[in-house]
């Protein structure tokens, strides 16, 4: 996306006039700054991925790896990292920590509805669990379409998780839209049709820095990391045989004994993952890796993580 878009982009969601839980603003660099050797490790991981599979693009990849074995310390190496892409389901993993961060201000009652759909949503990644977490989180819902005054207010209520991530500081997040397998409709076809952006979008840095703060409990309350970190636990050795479930997006290509935490995301043009990996041998890492134009080879995101396992030292 180009750089006047992302700055309209900025520039309306800060001007949204509505009440949002409080929020500490800090740089979305400043969570773990670039370091030499992880550029290098990165730099290796995607030249491996196109070595590959040639089809592939370096516009069409974009990567970011976080070496957590200091969490007091973290660095960081980049493809790509500031890029906006539709994240596919990966968006609910902001969803999932806006709701915790409402429930914690008081914004939202702690309920088992609530609960239940927060754990759908990443757990199963369903469609009709989001809708449910983002209309409480905006308070709007989808239906008929509105006339054109009614209709501006209900996005900018629709806004109110994008207001949150900037006032933190994320510079490329755009988390306003729900996802859906054959809609949408009504208001937020109109909605779509009447507003920019068109979509939801992320940056694999911004990505790596929320899943960065889950795992080193600096997002919330270290009570609440806990909780989602449990919603994003995965098996990656599974004997499942869906060969798109979550846990095999990284999960395959990791050596025994590894831990998995992540949220996956793909369609018909993206595939996607999110993933906080813990090694046998003592090493942590957040490895966020985005496709385009390429969502049917699923063993691109395989290659990245056993290149990154093969060279981080």
């Amino acid at each position: 996306m180009n750089r006047p878009l992302r700055a309209q982009l900025l520039l309306a969601a800060v001007l949204f006039v509505s009440a949002v839980p409080r929020a500490k603003a800090q740089a979305a660099t400043d969570f773990a700054p670039p370091a030499p050797r992880l550029q290098a490790v990165v730099d290796g991981a995607v030249a491996e991925a196109r070595k590959q599979f040639p089809k592939l693009q370096a516009k069409q990849i974009a990567v970011t790896l976080v070496d957590l074995r200091d969490p007091a310390q973290p660095a960081r190496g980049s493809h790509r990292g500031r890029e906006q892409i539709y994240p596919a389901s990966v968006i609910k993993l902001f969803y999932l920590a806006a709701a915790h961060r409402w429930m914690e201000d008081a914004k939202l009652t702690d309920k088992p509805e609530l609960r239940r759909a927060m754990s759908d949503m990443i757990v199963h990644s369903y469609n009709e669990a989001t809708h449910y977490v983002v209309d409480v989180l905006t308070g709007t819902t989808s239906g008929p379409e509105l006339p054109e005054a009614e209709l501006k207010a209900w996005f900018e209520k629709r806004n109110a998780v994008n207001r949150y991530y900037v006032g933190l500081g994320y510079q490329n997040v755009v988390a306003h839209k729900k996802p859906w397998c054959e809609g949408p409709y009504g208001r937020e076809s109109q909605a779509i049709k009447a507003f920019e952006p068109k979509r939801n979008f992320l940056s694999t840095d911004d990505t790596a820095r929320l899943m960065t703060e889950i795992v080193t409990s600096k997002c919330v309350s270290a009570k609440r990391c806990g909780e989602m970190m449990a919603l994003l636990k995965r098996d990656p050795f599974s004997k499942e045989k869906d060969a798109d479930s979550q846990s095999k997006f990284t999960g395959s290509a990791l050596p025994e004994g590894a831990k998995l935490w992540s949220k996956a995301g793909w369609t018909s043009q993206t595939r996607h993952d999110c993933a906080y990996v813990e090694l046998a041998d003592g090493r942590k890492f957040v490895l966020v890796t985005f496709t385009e134009s390429h969502a049917s080879e699923r063993g691109i995101l395989h290659a990245v993580a056993r290149k990154v396992v093969e060279e981080l030292k």
